[in-house]
């Protein structure tokens, strides 16, 4: 069966799934040009309110396909650069998408599916989930972001054990590292990420959006210019007619319903 992204909805959730059985959920640039459209999708329909990415069955993703890998070396460069340009692609398009995106790990997260979990906003793991940044056990280096989101969430030499020796990462080290949201009994992984999302849902989705961006630039900016960007996103906010609808529930003691 050829590799493939199901999209299912969830009330005002859209849960991708990868779905490669044969190769444990393997990606593959089919995967990555349709994450990618999903996210376009969602991003303009107002029916979707988060996104859940998973993998089918009992693993997440194992990362690379590697007989495509293999097959690669083969050919000349710009084609294996172009699939890790679609891997990168969909990397950035999970960062920038202006709602929360959430990972449901079960099983292993290897190596470029450790990276795309580390993309999302939110992580939940269960208790039975492997991690490892599998590349250099096969003489290979980082892709999908993971030096770049591993460097801004752990110190340098945390990081370099997790890059340069390819070890195993248990869920309640990541949990306690703080990358890991929420830790699951194992199955229970995607309900307790849709049950996640679905407060996140009942949020006003503008809000939600300002707080995704000013988390992006944070670290790209100096103090002077994160206050001014929280004043400009803050006073939007507060003009928008989401703001008025949570201002009264909260002085009425009623619940919001935000559009």
């Amino acid at each position: 069966m050829p590799a493939e992204l199901k999209s299912t909805s969830h009330g005002q959730t859209m849960v991708l799934t990868l779905s490669n059985p044969e190769h444990r959920n393997a990606l593959g640039p089919e995967i990555y040009a349709a994450g990618v459209e999903a996210l376009s999708v969602a991003e303009s329909s107002a029916d979707v309110r988060s996104v859940v990415i998973t993998g089918e069955g009992s693993t997440f993703c194992a990362g690379g396909n590697l007989q495509r890998l293999q097959g690669s070396r083969a050919l000349p460069s710009n084609v294996p650069a172009q699939s890790v340009e679609s891997l990168h692609n969909w990397i950035e398009s999970i960062r920038t998408f202006p709602k929360p995106v959430i990972a449901a790990v079960e099983g292993a997260a290897a190596g470029a599916g450790f990276s795309l979990a580390l993309a999302c906003d939110l992580m939940v793991a269960a208790r039975n989930a492997v991690f490892v940044m599998a590349y250099t056990n096969i003489a290979l280096s980082p892709d999908g972001g993971a030096s770049w989101s591993l460097t801004r969430a752990l110190p340098r030499q945390l990081v370099a054990e997790l890059l340069m020796l390819g070890e195993r990462i248990s869920p309640e080290r990541l949990h306690a590292l703080g990358l890991v949201n929420r830790l699951s009994d194992a199955g229970q992984a995607l309900a307790d990420a849709l049950a996640i999302a679905e407060r996140l849902n009942n949020r006003a989705p503008n809000a939600l959006a300002s707080v995704k961006e000013l988390i992006n630039d944070a670290a790209e900016t100096n103090l002077t210019q994160q206050l001014g960007s929280e004043r400009d996103h803050f006073v939007k906010n507060l003009y928008h007619a989401n703001a008025g609808i949570g201002i009264d529930a909260f002085l009425n003691k009623t619940t919001p319903r935000y559009d």
